[in-house]
């Protein structure tokens, strides 16, 4: 942290050197806080962290150290330390045993220090310039695994990654606030990508993003190759798409901390009425004003709502949360079509091309059908790392 212009790569470090520190940051007491174990569990958890504080589209590592050096006290067991790295498709831990007595606790460090230096610059792809001072029998034990897309995928719906991001958008901003459109996209339309446009520039910039929740509050979680078709579609557009694991928006608002959400009149409804929170006002506040302490802000569209057009100002929004919520006007956008009304009109289609052909073969009428279908759709490396040093086990 000496180095002139490590805030540009360094997001965080956490050292848990006692007991409880390191229980906090686990969320449990763990089997043994010097193991390979508990340093990819630091690594995992700093991933997560990272991906939280980086920049939108910012690759990001996370590291976890931990292990029993040299003490005042002679130790009764090895000295030895346990180096974890994770980025979004690769897990690599290492062991290293020391051999005992050769070195004083100053020198431990710095030999710990130089392999943790180096793991970070190998996770990073940047070439190493110096070697280790090991001994020929201090060999470490690495392990590594690699992650294709699917077993990412598997990972965010399970939980253990917050989400994937896939920074389509060429767009090269350095904003650090996210603009987020959430939908089930099914099918990504021309008014999902004007609407984020449109909130983009209300907010005077920005990083537009569209967040997918491959979990649902009411529905089963999408499957790996629904996420991936629907993936697609942003691709095909050149659109940043973020896919998490949260349904509801006060957990939306603890993984991307400071962002405007674009939402729609019919969201505000449900947003800011008791019943979806057991009938509870004061719950229903408390929730809310945890999302504002976040930092983020919803910008809120016109939408049909049980039949009738709504806009903000058609609900009764209670005065701690007002500055909360921003109105995107009625002649800046107003789309009305849906997700949902195209779905209809294409099985609608499908239904009457069907009756068409069984008409056709009917008659034995003779015709050449040509169709075609429908196109809805007209470096810098950062990490995080946590470090534990110089403590025996618990």
């Amino acid at each position: 942290m000496s180095v002139p212009g490590a805030s540009n790569t360094v997001l965080e470090s956490v050292v848990t050197y006692s007991r409880m520190s390191m229980i906090q940051l686990l969320g449990k007491v763990p089997a043994q806080a010097a193991s390979s174990q508990t340093a990819e569990e630091m690594a995992l958890l700093a991933y997560n962290r990272a991906l939280k504080l980086s920049k939108p589209g910012s690759p990001v590592l996370g590291v976890g150290f931990t292990g029993a050096l040299a003490s005042a006290r002679p130790k009764r067991g090895d000295h030895r330390f346990h180096l974890s790295t994770r980025t979004s498709n690769r897990l690599w831990s290492s062991t290293v045993t020391l051999t005992k007595g050769l070195r004083t606790r100053e020198q431990e460090d710095g030999v710990s220090s130089q392999y943790l230096i180096k793991a970070i610059a190998n996770a990073s792809k940047v070439p190493g310039t110096f070697v280790p001072d090991l001994t020929e029998s201090e060999v470490p034990d690495e392990y590594e695994r690699q992650f294709d897309e699917d077993e990412e995928l598997e990972q965010l719906l399970t939980g253990t990654i917050c989400f994937k991001m896939y920074p389509f958008s060429s767009d090269t901003s350095d904003a650090q606030r996210k603009i987020i459109l959430s939908g089930s996209f099914n099918p990504l339309h021309d008014g999902h990508i004007k609407l984020l446009e449109i909130a983009t520039s209300i907010c005077g910039g920005g990083y537009p993003c569209f967040e997918l929740s491959a979990v649902n509050a009411d529905k089963p979680p999408l499957a790996i190759s629904q996420i991936k078709d629907r993936v697609k579609q942003f691709e095909k557009v050149g659109k940043t798409v973020i896919v998490s694991n949260q349904p509801y928006f006060y957990k939306k608002a603890e993984l991307f901390p400071g962002s405007a959400f674009v939402i729609g009149a019919d969201t505000v409804a449900r947003l800011v009425h008791p019943k979806y929170y057991g009938d509870d006002y004061g719950k229903m506040l408390e929730i809310l004003l945890g999302c504002k302490n976040t930092g983020c802000t919803f910008l809120v569209g016109g939408r049909n709502v049980n039949g009738t057009f709504k806009v903000l100002e058609d609900f009764d929004i209670p005065a701690e949360l007002k500055d909360m919520f921003v109105p995107i006007p009625v002649d800046k956008f107003r789309v009305d079509i849906s997700s949902t009304e195209i779905r209809k009109s294409k099985g609608l289609l499908l239904h009457i091309r069907h009756h068409s052909l069984h008409h056709i073969r009917r008659h034995n009428y003779r015709c050449f059908d040509k169709s075609s279908s429908t196109d809805f759709l007209s470096p810098k490396m950062s990490f995080s790392y946590q470090v534990r040093k110089g403590v025996d086990g618990f």
